[in-house]
């Protein structure tokens, strides 16, 4: 049966999403990112779509308007346009397109908001709420110790939530003071772990039972816990907590390294723990250090400011 146009042009997208994950290394997310951006700009152009090899940078550009008029934030729309760039330097690369449109196409300035995190105060009140909410009488009692160690990987490692779903149970041995963890790009690394981490780990593994190859979080069917249950998880206890904003297990991963750089830690040593593959990455976080260390120094430098009342002088 002779291929529809539909049919070779969708054989392209899936040819680059294998070539990311065998030769890109490419995480799962990434790829399901990248395929819905293709996907969203070819139902965006329809009927009119006329093949990837024959899109033009006005076609691109148009598609960049339409973003930029919906108030996309400029993270969303450069994000889109990654997965496109991506997809014609493959289409180029093994000769399917003779340029790539894509490079005719400015983009807006990436934003670099502050990231959001909790404080001390905030970070404690958290870590303590899974045992100040009345149990469920259906629940094991083995879930707010689940809960609890949940919370303090997160603040303890600063993993990302994907991370954290996707451990075993033998993730962290008895013993052992650091977490096998795999990343971004399916790269590994080793994280220490807290002492109020290792033990909350090793308290919820013993009443819920898991070991060996089971996954370490397990919902109350014994099933792997999701991303989505973690959650839903995190916004019951914020809403029972004193905490004035929501949060995401991102921000936490956030909070983590904030608190990291206020303590002193190395910039170069945070970025390892956090698994960024660049330092500008995790540069973000030294805004928040730095508007700390001017709040620290007006409140405490004799000289910070002008109308400070001066000390008497010592005899």
């Amino acid at each position: 049966m002779k291929k529809t146009l539909d049919d070779s042009q969708d054989a392209l997208v899936e040819r680059f999403i294998r070539y990311m994950k065998a030769e890109r290394n490419a995480s799962p997310l990434t790829m399901a990112s990248y395929r819905r951006s293709l996907t969203q700009f070819r139902g965006w152009m329809g009927e009119q779509f006329p093949s990837w090899q024959a899109c033009t940078p006005q076609h691109f550009r148009s598609w960049l308007y339409l973003a930029m008029e919906q108030q996309l934030r400029s993270a969303t729309i450069r994000l889109r346009f990654a997965a496109l760039r991506s997809f014609y330097s493959y289409l180029l690369r093994y000769g399917e397109v003779p340029t790539n449109p894509l490079t005719e196409v400015a983009l807006p300035k990436a934003g670099h908001p502050l990231p959001v995190h909790l404080n001390l105060k905030q970070m404690e009140e958290l870590l303590g709420m899974p045992f100040r909410v009345p149990p469920d009488k259906k629940s094991p009692p083995w879930l707010p110790y689940r809960d609890a160690a949940i919370l303090e990987l997160f603040y303890s490692c600063g993993m990302r939530l994907s991370e954290l779903v996707s451990l075993n149970a033998t993730a962290l041995p008895d013993g052992e003071d650091c977490l096998r963890v795999v990343g971004k790009g399916r790269k590994v690394r080793l994280i220490p772990v807290g002492d109020y981490a290792r033990a909350a780990v090793r308290k919820y593994r013993d009443m819920a039972g898991v070991s060996g190859v089971m996954p370490l979080f397990i919902s109350r069917l014994g099933k792997r816990l999701t991303a989505r249950s973690i959650q839903l998880m995190l916004d019951k206890y914020l809403r029972l907590s004193n905490i004035p904003f929501h949060i995401s297990p991102h921000k936490l991963r956030h909070t983590f390294a904030t608190h990291m750089l206020d303590a002193g830690a190395d910039l170069r040593a945070v970025q390892e723990l956090l698994g960024h593959a660049s330092l500008s990455t995790t540069q973000i976080y030294t805004h928040v250090t730095k508007s700390r260390m001017k709040e620290v120094y007006t409140m405490a430098h004799p000289r910070a400011r002008a109308s400070r009342p001066r000390r008497p002088a010592e005899s």
